[in-house]
Order: structure tokens, then C-alpha cells, then sequence
């Protein structure tokens, strides 16, 4: 009796090690692909509750149709695209940075470092005040590896790293919170709208080295949607209900750059380690044609006040439209959760012409075979 009691005092221990080990093997929830989110107020999963500044979507109506039918700080009636892209891996839906909930086997899920009113350039949405700049969601990226290490040593971070998912949005905010801001701004000043183009997309693929020599290998990069075509753009500057011209044609510019921009690095590289997300063809597709898509407008926001309701911010007292899946953007500036699962789904599976090299379902086939 005696050698059975002590064998199960053995026992016992080595159990529990193993339960830890398996616990911590698993990249992420159901074994999905760990994913992580940089970026600006499209992407932003609620980083920005937890600092000083105006660029929030913590109050209703934000969130009316997410699950909890309550505000998260996504900028969306319900889920964004990073939500849409989790759901495609298998996963569940990743944490902000700042979350007090981001500890233990929710780190291994990956982490949303966006932040709302960001850009490339570290002057863009100054106005903000307190926003998590790239710089910062880099260090904050690292900041990350170093926890995750310490719970699953750093060799295993290494390969959590190198085989994740990587989404950046940048580039909109560089155009309508900094060139565009007011008549007259100091980069106005200082570029014409072409030079500009040039120079923030050089700045860009500092950023996009930075994020691989931190140990990115699959990135999707989203260039700017039809900055022209936004409802608060239609409200300041459009005549005639026609898409303003100044940030269409810096749109107009910025993609296809940011495509050879890529291209150039993933020669540079030998490896399609960046994905060019043409953001621009995919919103054009149902901006231009919204009746197509089951859209009654893509003119109007669905929250907002004004002309096409596209004047300061959605907010409680806003106009309200009743069915969020009518329209094509749910405030002045971002899509409604409808508008989104159109773009993840061209994301996943679109052609050259919307996704460079390859889209989604051909990322993950191709890393399911390494």
C-alpha cells in the first residue's frame, strides 16, 4: 500500500506538467494561428478606452450590433475586420494591448495593437493627444515577445511570431487628419500631393522592415480606401453629392505605390512576406455600384449628423439609421459591419487585381504545408 500511495504522489506531479505543457502548446484557441494587429481606427479593437484622447468609440451607439450589443471601441456598428479575419483563422477575436484581460493562454491568441488617429508620420492626429503612434505599437510588439517568453520560453515565442498572421492599416489618417486637416497645413506647405505619396510610402516601408525584423513573416497590408468618397470628406468638400477630388486622387496614388512598394520588398526579401490589400478596389466596387451589393447608399452614414450625416462624430444624440445593413458606412469615416465582412471576404478570396501576390485562403493552403 505503502509503494501504491507513493507512486501516486509521482504520478500526480507528472501529471499536472503535462497538462501545463499541453495547455501552453497550443499557438492559440483550437490550435488557430496566432494574429496580431497594427494600425489606426479601422483596425482599433478598443486600445484607445484605456488613454486620453478623443479618438474613441467607447460610447453607444458604437456597438449596437456587436454581440454584446454594447460599445467596445471598435469603431463599428458591430465587428471590424480584424474580428472578420479572426473568424476566418479559427479564432477567437484578438484583445487590445492594453486589455487587463491579455495575460496567460490569451497572449497566445495574439495580440491588437492599433490605435484610432494614427498614421505613418508621427505628426498625424496630433490633435488626438494621447494616441499609441507606431513607434510606440512596435515597442509595444516587442514588449509582447518579452511576456509571451517568459510563459513559453523563447524559442517557441520565435515560432509563435515568425508563423502568425499580421495585419497593418495605415495611410487614410496621413491624408484626412494631416494634408487635408485644414486649408492650409505645414505638409501642404511643404509637398505637393504626388511628393507627399512618395514620402509617406517611403516612411511606410521603414515601418514594414521594422515589423519584419521583429519577426513578421506574413503580413497583409491595407493601403487607403476611396478617401474622396467618405461621408465626412462628402460633407466638407464634395459638390454635388461627387466624391472630393484632392483625397480621391491621393488615394489614387497611394495604392498602387504601396503594391510596387511591396513588390519591391519581397524581392528585396526573396519571400512574399508583405500582402498588398488594394482597399481602395474593394470599396469602390460597392461605392460605385451599392445596389449591387444590397446597399441602398453609400453616400449617407448610418450615424452622424449634417450633410450625409458626415459632420463631426457619431454620438448618442446622432442620427440613427434603422437598418445598419442598408448602408455602406456606419459613421462618417468607417464601414458598417456589412460593408467589412465584404471586404474580409475579398481579403480571403480575391483576385490579383484587389489582393498582391496571393489572398488569404492561398496564404494559409501554402503554411499549412510547411
Amino acid at each position: 500500500m505503502a509503494k501504491y500511495s507513493s507512486f501516486t504522489t509521482t504520478l500526480l506531479p507528472l501529471a499536472a506538467v503535462l497538462a501545463v505543457l499541453l495547455l501552453v502548446a497550443v499557438p492559440s484557441a483550437h490550435g488557430a494561428r496566432t494574429f496580431f494587429v497594427f494600425g489606426d481606427s479601422l483596425v482599433d479593437n478598443g486600445n484607445n478606452n484605456y488613454l486620453l484622447t478623443s479618438a474613441r468609440a467607447d460610447s453607444p451607439p458604437y456597438g449596437i450590433d456587436y454581440p454584446t450589443h454594447r460599445p467596445t471601441g471598435r469603431f463599428s456598428n458591430g465587428l471590424n475586420i480584424p474580428d472578420l479575419i479572426s473568424q476566418k483563422l479559427g479564432a477567437e477575436p484578438t484583445l487590445p494591448y492594453l486589455s487587463p484581460e491579455l495575460i496567460g493562454n490569451k497572449l497566445l491568441v495574439g495580440a491588437n495593437f492599433a490605435s484610432a488617429g494614427v498614421g505613418i508620420l508621427n505628426d498625424t492626429g496630433l490633435q488626438f493627444a494621447s494616441i499609441i503612434r507606431i513607434p510606440q505599437q512596435l515597442r509595444n510588439f516587442q514588449r509582447y515577445q518579452s511576456r509571451v517568453s517568459a510563459f513559453i520560453g523563447p524559442d517557441r515565442t520565435q515560432r509563435l511570431v515568425n508563423q502568425a498572421l499580421v495585419l497593418i492599416t495605415l495611410g487614410g489618417n496621413d491624408y484626412v487628419n494631416n494634408y487635408f486637416l485644414a486649408p492650409v497645413t505645414a505638409r501642404r506647405l511643404q509637398y505637393t500631393i504626388p511628393r507627399f505619396t512618395e514620402y509617406i510610402i517611403s516612411e511606410y516601408r521603414k515601418i514594414l522592415m521594422e515589423l519584419f525584423n521583429l519577426g513578421a513573416r506574413r503580413i497583409l497590408v491595407t493601403g487607403s480606401g476611396p478617401l474622396g468618397c467618405v461621408p465626412s470628406q462628402l460633407a466638407a468638400r464634395a459638390a454635388n453629392g461627387q466624391c472630393a477630388y484632392e483625397p480621391q486622387q491621393a488615394a489614387a496614388l497611394f495604392n498602387p505605390q504601396l503594391v510596387e512598394m511591396i513588390q519591391s520588398l519581397n524581392q528585396e526579401l526573396g519571400s512574399d512576406h508583405f500582402i498588398a490589400v488594394n482597399a481602395m478596389h474593394m470599396q469602390n466596387d460597392f461605392i460605385n455600384n451599392p445596389r449591387a451589393f444590397g446597399f441602398v447608399t453609400s453616400k449617407v452614414a448610418c450615424c452622424g449628423q449634417g450633410p450625409y450625416n458626415g459632420v463631426g462624430i457619431c454620438n448618442p444624440t446622432s442620427n440613427l439609421c434603422a437598418n445598419r445593413d442598408a448602408y455602406v458606412f456606419w459613421d462618417p469615416f468607417h464601414p458598417t459591419e456589412r460593408a467589412n465582412k465584404i471586404i474580409v471576404e475579398t481579403i480571403y478570396t480575391g483576385s490579383e487585381k484587389y489582393m498582391h501576390p496571393m489572398n488569404l485562403s492561398t496564404i494559409m493552403a501554402l503554411d499549412s504545408m510547411v
